[in-house]
């Protein structure tokens, strides 16, 4: 896919973090739509259909966890990238389970990040009989 053509969206609840992760995005040649809670971002995909998404684990009312599983039970073949400043084993095992392409602590090194966005939108979707199976 090439990147001007490809979305991808930003959810944090941080407006400056989803400020400049778009910013930083953006200026890597990708669309960019930003959200501020998981709410919103899965009410946006009846009209949006993002490449890649870049969530944030720790938010209020509804975790990055639940975005990941409600957008896997939705839209099964978009890749989520996980950024977070909670760093934990389990939380990291679970993300990995539910098919995060990458999974990255705050403060996010841009550099990973972008190549992090590169590699999950290049890579083809998984057959469904080889996707791990929802924990």
């Amino acid at each position: 896919m090439h990147t001007a053509s490809a979305l991808v969206a930003i959810v944090d609840d941080e407006e400056s973090v989803r400020q400049a992760l778009g910013r930083l995005v953006r200026s890597a040649g990708f669309q960019v739509r930003t959200f501020g809670s998981g709410s919103e971002f899965l009410g946006s995909l009846a009209d949006c259909s993002p490449c890649c998404v870049v969530l944030d684990l720790r938010m209020p009312h509804m975790t990055g966890v639940d975005v990941q599983r409600a957008l896997l039970a939705s839209r099964p073949g978009v890749p989520v990238v996980i950024i977070t400043g909670d760093d934990t084993p389990e939380i990291r095992r679970q993300t990995l389970a539910y098919g995060a392409t990458a999974y990255l602590r705050k403060p996010v090194d841009e550099t990973m990040l972008l190549d992090a966005i590169q590699r999950a939108i290049a890579k083809p979707e998984a057959p469904a009989a080889s996707r791990p199976a929802t924990p």
